[in-house]
């Protein structure tokens, strides 16, 4: 038999799947929670330890806690972290900062980050891997508003998500994602230990604030060996929009109540698989 805090843990893990906590929420105060399951405070305080650790919850110092994700399959209303992501498969997400420096803002940065040109924006390469082994690259330009917290953040940490949210208050909560295939480069492959020309599968994202403020915008590379994604939707709920050329497929971003402007946003399911 489940002992009483793993049961309140279990609860409020559906309670956030059915979003009756959204992204970007605060739970209800110990007090209540715990009057509300009939315990003490201290068994609320180990079910919610238990979410914190599996990164669908964040916690700052005299604050109280914000839902960062559930455990549903990552959906473009709700951005879940690699790390979150990595967390929910029982995988341990590991990362490296392989560079970070300061450039003018382009064109392209200004448009998508709503920043003036050549205000200095963060880029950032960072490695990531499951277990140690390394599957994505993440080239992140980081809008200036934000980027000395990120510029913070010691090169090893598995989750810029939770630090930026613990160090900043941060919650990414919206995004615009277009989906296609390029062929590993050198540096891709040296980094990602592919042969090059290797396919690649690469998300290209543009990701928000509740509110709508954007945060960055990144160039992600996966190894088609080790990640693959679905797209869930269905005839009367479908943003997912074809289109050809450079953009394989594109997914509008949610609307600020949570839907997209053709309907539900369909759910985006990245799996990990095992390598050859």
């Amino acid at each position: 038999m489940a002992a009483r805090h793993e049961e309140i843990a279990e609860e409020l893990r559906r309670a956030i799947d059915r979003e009756e906590y959204a992204v970007g929420s605060r739970l209800l105060p110990e007090t209540e929670l715990a009057a509300r399951f009939g315990v003490s405070r201290g068994t609320v305080r180990q079910a919610v330890a238990a979410l914190t650790s599996e990164g669908l919850i964040g916690s700052r110092q005299g604050a109280r806690r914000v839902v960062l994700a559930s455990r549903r399959s990552q959906s473009f209303a709700e951005l879940r972290s690699f790390a979150q992501w990595a967390r929910a498969m029982g995988r341990t997400a590991t990362g490296r900062v392989v560079s970070s420096e300061y450039r003018p803002a382009t064109a392209q940065d200004s448009v998508r980050l709503q920043m003036p040109l050549g205000v200095p924006a963060l880029h950032v390469l960072r490695l990531r891997g499951l277990d140690g082994e390394p599957v994505l690259l993440e080239r992140t330009v980081y809008a200036d508003w934000i980027a000395p917290a990120v510029e913070r953040i010691e090169a090893d940490c598995p989750s810029v998500t939770q630090r930026l949210f613990a160090d900043a208050g941060l919650v990414f909560a919206y995004g615009e994602h277009l989906i296609d295939a390029v062929a590993a480069g050198a540096q891709d492959a040296e980094l990602l230990g592919v042969r090059r020309t290797s396919p690649l599968l690469r998300v290209r994202r543009v990701t928000t604030t509740r509110e709508g403020r954007p945060v960055e915008w990144s160039d992600d590379r996966y190894r088609s060996d080790a990640v693959s994604f679905s797209v869930h939707n269905s005839i009367g709920n479908n943003a997912l929009a074809r289109q050809t050329g450079p953009g394989a497929a594109s997914v509008s971003p949610a609307t600020a109540d949570g839907g997209s402007g053709t309907g539900a946003a369909p759910d985006l399911d990245h799996r990990a698989q095992a390598s050859p």
